[in-house]
């Protein structure tokens, strides 16, 4: 069999469920399809290819999938930091929306967000936004892989200005990309359960469900968030929820901080899965989620950045080691959060969170192409004796030198494939311009 691209003198991390890793191994591509693993034999030529690269001895392992994004956000990254969630949504982001999200700058945001997610190993996201139809239509131009929700909220919104059509507008943006494109899958986001009504909640959880989508939703990300429903509802909001019928394994949790063992086992029983953003609950100061009860009940957990205004930036492997971190200290328990958990989490359980197991997340013969190799040959990276510790604990964005979506190069020698990012860049500074009178 002749394939279309093989790499190899890698060494290949599969993150399959053996954690198998192949020193000076090969990974032949063919029809955006990853076709063959292995190691080489010493001498064994190599099968015949469309291009053969060498991996120069750096790391080879799956994309990066980033669960939780709001990507035309990076328009606003800095604009207000340091301030408690509802102060910065309330007095700044929504007002800067209000003035200056629309189509044109929809678009702008969400090719920075995928140029900065693409050049740091990030291959697929799970976005929330308004305007999907543009964010959808930027990604897929951009050759990643993503999961877009139509933002749904109880109030005039960017391209819903009648909150009354919000399911309306969420339902014909799932239509419009079910089955459109192989990179983009169409997704409903309601933002919370506190800007959204029960009422709206279950219909768009309906609506998802009749079309086969995925349904995001932020919820228990605040104290006061858990608070506030005790005090309306007498119950936790996983609960609540759960009361709803919202709860399934079509149903993304974003952040779960403030949850109970009793909220866990529901959350569990009903298959749900969560998108941990440790950055961002940290900057924010909203909490530590107990992940590692999540993962010992059997919730699958992958992991998240939100969205650079509050991040403030779209970089995974901070957010690994971060996670790590975070948990260890917080737990007084070093062993908690180990390498290769995280390094999971980010791959096969955001894939499995997104319903795409089956195709990314793992280096395995059938799945998607969506490669990534790390230049490992810099002093922050040598020596290596642990490749998943040097994940977690070392690897840099910068780092990354190759990255294949779909058996196509998205990235080759750390620069993006036919795009000008120079020109996004420009774009990008002409409309902070418009917006900088919003200041902390």
């Amino acid at each position: 069999m002749r394939y279309d691209t093989i790499l190899y003198n890698g060494t290949v991390i599969t993150v399959d469920a053996a954690f198998d890793v192949y020193q000076r191994g090969a990974v032949a591509i063919a029809d955006g399809r990853i076709r063959k693993v292995w190691q080489p034999q010493a001498g064994e030529p190599l099968p015949s290819a469309g291009e053969t690269i060498d991996a120069c001895g750096g790391i080879v392992m799956p994309g990066l999938v980033n669960l939780h994004t709001h990507l035309p956000m990076s328009l606003f990254r800095g604009l207000a930091d340091d301030l408690p969630l509802q102060q910065w949504l309330n007095d700044y982001i929504f007002p800067a929306e209000a003035g200056h999200i629309d189509p044109v700058s929809v678009r702008l945001g969400a090719r920075l967000s995928c140029a900065e997610m693409l050049l740091g190993g990030t291959t697929t996201c799970c976005d929330g936004y308004f305007l999907a139809d543009d964010v959808a239509a930027s990604v897929a131009a951009m050759g990643m892989r993503a999961v877009v929700g139509q933002g749904v909220i109880d109030f005039p919104a960017p391209g819903v200005p009648d909150p009354s059509r919000n399911i309306d507008v969420a339902r014909d943006f799932a239509r419009k990309w079910s089955g459109r494109s192989e990179l983009v899958q169409p997704a409903i986001f309601c933002h919370a359960p506190y800007t959204c009504s029960d009422q709206t909640l279950i219909k768009a959880k309906e609506t998802a469900e009749s079309l086969g989508v995925l349904f995001q939703i932020h919820a228990a990300e605040t104290r006061s968030e858990l608070d506030q429903m005790q005090a309306s509802r007498g119950c936790s909001v996983v609960s609540h929820l759960h009361g709803l019928g919202i709860l399934n394994a079509r149903t993304l949790l974003v952040h779960a901080i403030w949850v109970a063992a009793r909220d866990i086992e529901l959350i569990a029983a009903c298959g749900a899965p969560i998108a941990h953003c440790p950055e961002s609950n940290m900057k924010l100061g909203s909490g530590v989620a107990p992940v590692p009860d999540f993962l010992e009940a059997g919730i699958t957990v992958g992991i998240g950045t939100d969205g650079c205004a509050s991040n403030n930036d779209l970089d995974l492997w901070g957010e690994m080691d971060t996670l790590a971190k975070l948990h260890k200290v917080q737990r007084l328990d070093p062993t908690v959060m180990d390498a290769a958990t995280v390094v999971r989490m980010a791959t096969m359980g955001g894939a499995a969170a997104l319903g795409l197991a089956d195709d990314i997340g793992s280096i395995e013969p059938g799945k998607q192409a969506d490669l990534i190799v790390i230049d490992v040959d810099q002093p922050h990276l040598a020596p290596i004796y642990h490749p998943a510790s040097h994940l977690v604990y070392a690897v840099r964005a910068g780092d990354v030198r190759h990255v294949m979506v779909g058996g196509k190069w998205a990235v080759r020698e750390r620069r993006l494939a036919g795009f000008d990012l120079d020109g996004l860049l420009a774009e990008g500074v002409r409309f902070a311009e418009k917006v900088k009178n919003i200041k902390v």
